[in-house]
Formats: structure tokens, C-alpha cells, sequence
């Protein structure tokens, strides 16, 4: 009894300094982490089909991106959206379509099977909006039941319903571009048509909305159709120019737009259709860019399930200065020294990634001064609260680093950004109007920026760290966490998977913004992740925990995960059994080089439409559970 009580603990430390090591042998030269951020296949198939439409098409580029798609088609045809998950329509459509391209023929095995379960789930006519424009723009689909949207919703002042500031900004930026694109109509002819994917079924009608509202919509969307067909010639100049002007003023450093894979590729190609050749500097910048997004991969050199030989593959995003943060919250909470020469080149690069400019959130705060972080290499438009609050977190934590002025900058700028009801959203304040969500043009996923209880979490910890739990700003962010608690005694997860991962934020800030352990809230929050502990000791849950109940909590054990209900047991004290059952799986499930296999993806881009397998989230978070519960405190 004695030497076993003896041995776990040992194994652990063992377990967190392997850990360790491997997290510091992966920073770059620069100061940075970064682990690869990895979707599903519409990336790539999209990549190509950009390319087919600027013309820029190689068959060398196309060969290894196919190889790519084609690794990762299920047993049954099929594509999915995550790892595990059911086959997706609109996902196989977009693979299938992009291994036409590359020349896979229509008869070929893979092919039938992809064709078939197309078909049987409704065909092309089944598919989301955004694949329907997709094949519009190859004269696949008409332009004419692609639903309404005039680039004259950019003439609309911020204070209008519907206007473009209504949008969280992913879904602004891309509805912007967008609307150039679907103003020309545009239509590349292809060697090919897609008639074997057409089923019986009607066309997805898009829109989300109940009742009378719906009747209502469908009404704009068919007067904004006739408006289309129609434009006022002056109306639509000015709106072009505004849209083309408005885009072009958010291009980034790194040629990207925001930072992210759909805005990217529309402003893209609206410019190019504005009369942009690809040799203008900002086309040039866009294109090449986009390279740098592009994992080139020869016999699946980095684990993920790639084919042997050469492919290649289009990250949507990029998390370094997230990364970075987490890394190093992690090794200090370890033990590693606050001065130790990799964190303090962390916090340098981090300090030189501020973004002190006013972006699209100053619309709603025109007199908040500027300061804080974004999660990409380039995005100055776009800080997020999400973001700040983990770079701060970690700022402090590092000796021999001159940021006082940053932090004091940041947190000024995250209670600016404090929503009325006192929660945070990520990126926008008071991007809360749902009716945006309804038009029947916006079925591609979460399309406002609403308060979330783990954005809100994260800015919670961050004011308290800072001294300030007891000011108004923190205190109402606590209530409105206690207020949105969910009945089963967890939080909903918006950017990670799912109620684990609210739970795991939320329960660390309340505790330390001052709310007793005792608490009832804590309690039902501890009840809950002791009843969805899995029998292996690990926590575990499915992305289909966004759309079915039976899901919630449920799924394969995970190391981020079971990290993240391991850091909210800690945090309320516990360190009895269901903590001892989660160190022990994470011990026992680690590789000898000192991280954690993780195929399942444990990120949420949108709820319910799409999800990231973040390929740090596996390190950095168990080091800082082992980190925590082996200490003293």
C-alpha cells in the first residue's frame, strides 16, 4: 500500500518532466509554438478549386493535395467533418468534385461509393449554401437558387438591422467577399459535369428561422433576388466600390484576410473578378500567402494519417500566439523557472505581437483604446478577448520581461469589451442580434459572436490574476457565469469541445475570482464530471455533443480532455480518487517521447458544423494538469 502510494506520484512527475522536455525541444527559434491546426478536407478541396478559377492550377499540386483527400475517405465513401464522425454531404460533395479535377474517374470503386451516399443523402440539391455557390461558379449550379445577398448590405450604416457589423467578424469578412462574388455571377466552364451526384430531393432552402419569421424572410430573400437581377446601376457602383475598397483595407501582412481559410479564398476571387490580375500586389501577397499555410508531408511525417509518398495539405487557420500562451501557462505551472531563457524568449515574441491598432471591434467601441492579441501570426484587425486574457496569464508568469504597459494596455482593452450583460464574446462586443442567423444565405455555422461562458471564463481568471476580482467588471462576469451554469452542473463549450471544456475554464475563474469551493455551482460542476469520467479514468466527449444530448460528456478519453476536467477538480480542491483515476490515464496512455496520441478533434471552429483537431492542446494541457495536481496547492 505504501510503496504503491508512493510509486503513482513518481510516475507522474516522471510522466510531466518527459512532457516537459518534449514541449521545449518543439519552440521555434523565434520565441513561438505553434502545432498544426487540422480540419477536414473541404480546405483542400477548395484550395483547388481556387486555383482552377484563377487558373493557376498545377498538376504537381493537384497530384499531392488528392493523395491528401483521398487518405482520409472512409470505409464507407465517405468524408467527415471530424475525426470518428458520420460522413458529411456537403464535405464528400466538395472531395469528390476536387478528385474529379485531379482525374479520378467517375466509375472507379472510391468514387461510386462517395457518388452513392451523395445521392442517397440528397445530392447536390442537398448540399449548404456555400457548396452551392462553389459549383455555381463552374456553371454546376444556377446563380439564380443561390439565396439573396447584394454587396449593397455594406452601404448600411451600423445602426440598421442587418447591417455588416451585425456579423461576427469571420462571417462578415466572408460575406463581404462574397457578395462581390456573387454580383458578377461569375462562371469557368469544366471538362466535366457532376450529373451522377444529383439526387431527388429539393435544394436546401438555408436559414435556420422559426415561424412567421421564416415566411417573413423568404420574403426578403425573394425581393433581394429581383433586386439582384436588377440593381440600380449607381446603387450598385457605389456598393462595389465600397465592398472592393472595404476588403482590400483588411488584407494582412501575411496576405491573408483575418487570418483564416474562407474570407481568404472569396476576397481572392472578388478582387480578381474586380479586374485584380494576379500579378498586383495584393493578389501576389493573397496567393503567396496562402503557401505558407500549406503543410507539405511525405509518408505522414507528422502522425495524422497522411499516405505514404509525397501530399500536401491547407491549414484553415494558424494558432501560434495562442500556442505560445498555453505553453507557457504550462511549463510554469510544472515548475519551470520564470526565468528560464525559453519563456522569456516567449514572452519577447509576444510582446511584439500586440496589436495596438483599432480593428472592426471599435465600431462597437469607438472610445476604447486599442491593446491585446490576436491568435494568428498577422491579424491585426482582429484581436480577440480570448486570446489577451491567456497572453496575460502567461506574461505574468515570466521574469526579465518588461510588460507591465502591455498587460495594463490589455486589460483595459478586455473590460472595454465587457457585453452589457456581463459576459465576453471573442472578437466583437454586442454581436448578438440573432436575426443574422436566419437569413437564408448563412447556413455554414455560428454567425454572430454572442457572450460564451469560456471566453468569458477566460477573462474572468485574467482580472483576478491582475488584483482585480472584486471590481464591478469581474463580479458581474461571475454572475453571469453562476447565471448560465446548465442544469446538469456543467457550462456550454463554445470554442472547445464541448461542456468539458467550458466546464474546465469556468471552474478554475470562479475560483479564482473569490467563489467558495463550497459553492453550490462548484459542487454540481464537480458531480457532473465525476458522473461522465470514463471507466478507462480519462474524460472524453464527442463533437456530436452540439446537436444530441446523449453525446454530452460522452466520447473516447482524450489527453486535452481529461486535462481540462482534471484542471477544474484541482481547482475546487479535489484530489481524492476521480483525480487519481485521471493522473493515472494520462500516465499510462503517454508515449515514450513524451506526448499523447490524439486523433480525435477537441477544438469548435462552429458548433455543429465544424471542429479542429489542435495538435498542442495534447501537450500543453495534460503538462499543466500534471503541473497542478502534483503540487502543493
Amino acid at each position: 500500500m505504501a510503496s504503491s502510494a508512493v510509486e503513482a506520484p513518481s510516475r507522474a512527475r516522471v510522466a510531466l518532466e518527459l512532457a516537459c522536455e518534449r514541449l521545449l525541444a518543439l519552440q521555434n527559434e523565434g520565441g513561438w509554438w505553434q502545432g498544426e491546426l487540422q480540419t477536414n478536407v473541404t480546405m483542400d478541396a477548395e484550395d483547388m478549386l481556387l486555383r482552377e478559377f484563377l487558373g493557376i492550377r498545377t498538376e504537381d499540386e493537384t497530384r499531392r493535395s488528392a493523395e491528401w483527400i483521398r487518405s482520409q475517405q472512409r470505409a464507407d465513401g465517405t468524408w467527415a467533418n471530424f475525426y470518428g464522425g458520420p460522413g458529411e454531404l456537403s464535405t464528400t460533395i466538395e472531395a469528390y468534385w476536387a478528385l474529379r479535377l485531379a482525374g479520378d474517374a467517375p466509375d472507379a470503386e472510391h468514387m461510386r461509393a462517395a457518388a452513392s451516399f451523395i445521392r442517397q443523402s440528397g445530392g447536390l440539391q442537398g448540399a449548404r449554401v456555400f457548396t452551392h455557390v462553389w459549383l455555381a461558379l463552374f456553371g454546376l449550379w444556377p446563380w439564380e437558387q443561390v439565396p439573396a445577398l447584394p454587396p449593397e448590405v455594406v452601404l448600411l450604416p451600423s445602426w440598421v438591422p442587418l447591417n455588416i457589423y451585425d456579423f461576427a467578424c469571420w462571417a462578415r469578412q466572408t460575406i463581404v467577399a462574397l457578395s462581390l462574388v456573387k454580383a458578377h455571377r461569375p462562371s469557368r466552364r469544366l471538362p466535366f459535369d457532376l450529373a451522377e451526384l444529383h439526387g431527388s430531393g429539393r435544394a436546401a432552402g438555408g436559414g435556420r428561422a422559426p415561424g412567421g419569421r421564416a415566411a417573413w424572410l423568404a420574403r426578403l430573400d425573394r425581393a433581394l433576388g429581383a433586386y439582384e437581377r436588377r440593381p440600380l446601376p449607381p446603387l450598385r457602383r457605389l456598393a462595389l466600390d465600397r465592398a472592393e475598397r472595404w476588403i482590400v483595407r483588411r488584407q494582412e501582412a501575411d496576405g491573408s484576410w483575418g487570418g483564416i481559410q474562407p474570407p481568404w479564398v472569396y476576397s481572392l476571387m472578388a478582387l480578381h473578378l474586380c479586374g485584380y490580375p494576379l500579378e498586383h500586389p495584393v493578389m501576389r501577397r493573397g496567393l503567396e500567402g496562402l503557401e505558407g499555410f500549406m503543410y507539405e508531408d511525405r509518408d505522414d511525417s507528422r502522425g495524422v494519417g497522411a499516405p505514404a509518398g509525397p501530399s500536401r495539405r491547407l491549414e484553415a487557420c494558424q494558432s501560434p500566439v495562442w500556442d505560445t500562451a498555453l505553453a507557457i501557462i504550462a511549463l510554469r505551472d510544472a515548475g519551470v523557472a520564470a526565468e528560464h531563457p525559453a519563456l522569456v524568449r516567449a514572452a519577447r515574441w509576444l510582446l511584439g505581437e500586440e496589436v495596438r491598432g483599432r480593428g472592426d471591434w471599435s465600431i462597437a467601441r469607438p472610445r476604447l483604446e486599442p491593446g491585446g492579441w490576436a491568435f494568428e501570426f498577422a491579424n491585426v484587425n482582429y484581436p480577440d478577448v480570448d486570446d489577451t486574457a491567456e497572453v496575460v496569464l502567461g506574461l505574468r508568469r515570466v521574469e526579465g520581461v518588461a510588460s507591465e504597459a502591455a498587460i495594463e494596455r490589455a486589460r483595459v482593452w478586455v473590460e472595454g469589451m465587457q457585453t452589457s450583460g456581463g459576459g465576453w464574446g471573442a472578437f466583437d462586443a454586442e454581436n448578438t442580434r440573432e436575426l443574422v442567423r436566419e437569413l437564408p444565405f448563412l447556413d455554414f455555422g455560428e454567425v454572430i459572436d454572442e457572450p460564451s461562458a469560456d471566453v468569458t471564463a477566460h477573462a474572468v481568471e485574467m482580472l483576478a490574476a491582475l488584483g482585480r476580482r472584486e471590481e464591478p467588471v469581474t463580479q458581474g462576469a461571475v454572475a453571469w457565469l453562476l447565471e448560465h451554469q446548465e442544469r446538469g452542473g456543467s457550462w456550454f463549450g463554445r470554442w472547445g469541445i464541448n461542456h468539458v471544456y467550458g466546464t474546465g475554464a469556468v471552474v478554475p475563474a470562479l475560483i479564482a475570482a473569490g467563489v467558495d469551493p463550497a459553492h453550490e455551482s462548484i459542487r454540481r460542476a464537480v458531480r457532473w464530471l465525476g458522473e461522465h469520467q470514463n471507466d478507462d479514468g480519462g474524460w472524453g466527449e464527442d463533437p456530436r455533443s452540439y446537436d444530441d444530448e446523449k453525446w454530452i460528456g460522452r466520447g473516447a478519453s482524450t489527453a486535452s480532455q481529461t486535462a481540462w476536467a482534471l484542471l477544474a477538480l484541482h481547482a475546487a480542491g479535489e484530489r481524492g480518487e476521480l483525480v487519481q483515476r485521471g493522473i493515472r490515464w494520462l500516465v499510462e496512455t503517454q508515449r515514450p517521447d513524451g506526448g499523447w496520441n490524439e486523433p480525435q478533434y477537441t477544438g469548435t471552429g462552429f458548433p455543429s458544423d465544424y471542429y479542429i483537431n489542435y495538435h498542442l492542446y495534447r501537450l500543453a494541457f495534460p503538462i499543466s494538469a500534471l503541473g497542478r495536481c502534483l503540487s502543493e496547492g
